[in-house]
C-alpha cells in the first residue's frame, strides 16, 4: 500500500493490482499504523481505496499459509494484524471513507463494513468469502455485518459466501450508494469536501459515541451521549457554529 496526503486528507491505496490488492500481514500492520497515526488535528478524512480493478480481494492466502506452531501463536498473529486494523478503524477519531473501485472480497468486504462512509462502483462485486477457505469471517465482520445488514442477512452472506453486486450491497446498507464507475471519485470527493469544512474533532466524538453505544443499554448510552455533549458544548467549534449562525454566515472551523 502507499499513502498520499492532500489538503488535510490522507488517502490510502492498496497497490497490488496483479494480486487484486490482497492483503498480507505486513499490509494489515501498515494500514493499522497509518490510521493510528492520523490525527483530527491535521486530517479531516481518510479515504481507503485500491489501485487497478479491485478494492481488495481480502487476505493474501499464499502469505497466510505459513501456519503458526501453537494456538497462542495463531491468536497473536490474527489479533496483531487484521485485528489491529479493526481497532484502528473503529477507534479513529478521523472519519474513514471507503472508495470501492472494484471487488471487495473477504477481509476487503470487512473493511467496507468498518468504514464510516462507503461508495462503490456499480460494477464492484462483494463476497463474505471466508467460508470458501474454511474460515469464519474476521477483520471485525462477525461484529459489524450483523449491525449493518441485520443478523439474518449477515448469516446468509457468511454461511454461503455468495457473490453479490453493488446494488445489492446498497440495498443491504453495506455501502451508502452504488454509482457509475466514472462518477465514483466525484461522489466520494463531494463528501470529502463537506468533511473538510466540518469540525473534525466533533465528528470524531459522534463516531466515538455511536461505536461505544452499539452494545450499551439505552440508559447507559444516553448518559455517555450527555457526557460527550458537555464536551462539545464547551468546544471552540460550538462557539464558532453558534456565532456563525447568529451572524448569518458559514462557520469556519479550525479542526
Amino acid at each position: 500500500m502507499h499513502v498520499e496526503r492532500d489538503d488535510g486528507v490522507r488517502r490510502i491505496f492498496f497497490d497490488r493490482p496483479a494480486a487484486l490488492n490482497a492483503m498480507t500481514k505486513e499490509t494489515a500492520v501498515n494500514l493499522a499504523e497509518t490510521i493510528e497515526e492520523t490525527s483530527p488535528d491535521e486530517c479531516h478524512a481518510i479515504v481507503l481505496t485500491g489501485e487497478g480493478d479491485a478494492f481488495s480481494a481480502g487476505g493474501d492466502l499464499e502469505s497466510l499459509s505459513d501456519f503458526p506452531d501453537t494456538a497462542r501463536d495463531a491468536y497473536e498473529s490474527v489479533s496483531d494484524t487484521f485485528g489491529r486494523v479493526v481497532e484502528a478503524m473503529l477507534e479513529s477519531n478521523v472519519p474513514i471513507l471507503a472508495k470501492v473501485n472494484g471487488d471487495a472480497i473477504g477481509a476487503g468486504l470487512a473493511l467496507v463494513a468498518l468504514a464510516d462512509i462507503a461508495y462503490a462502483s456499480e460494477d464492484a462485486t462483494f463476497s463474505c468469502a471466508f467460508v470458501r477457505v474454511g474460515l469464519i469471517p474476521d477483520t471485525g465482520a462477525t461484529f459489524m455485518l450483523p449491525h449493518i445488514v441485520g443478523l439474518r442477512a449477515a448469516k446468509k452472506l457468511a454461511f454461503t459466501g455468495e457473490f453479490f453486486d453493488a446494488e445489492r450491497a446498497a440495498d443491504l446498507e453495506l455501502i451508502n450508494e452504488a454509482v457509475p464507475a466514472d462518477e465514483l471519485n466525484e461522489r466520494v470527493e463531494q463528501d470529502v469536501a463537506r468533511l473538510r469544512k466540518a469540525p473534525t474533532a466533533i465528528v470524531g466524538m459522534m463516531k466515538q459515541a455511536m461505536h461505544e453505544n452499539m452494545t450499551r443499554h439505552w440508559s447507559e448510552a444516553l448518559d455517555y451521549e450527555n457526557q460527550l455533549q458537555v464536551q462539545a458544548r464547551t468546544s471552540d467549534a460550538h462557539e464558532e457554529g453558534v456565532t456563525a449562525f447568529l451572524e448569518n454566515r458559514e462557520p469556519e472551523f479550525d479542526t
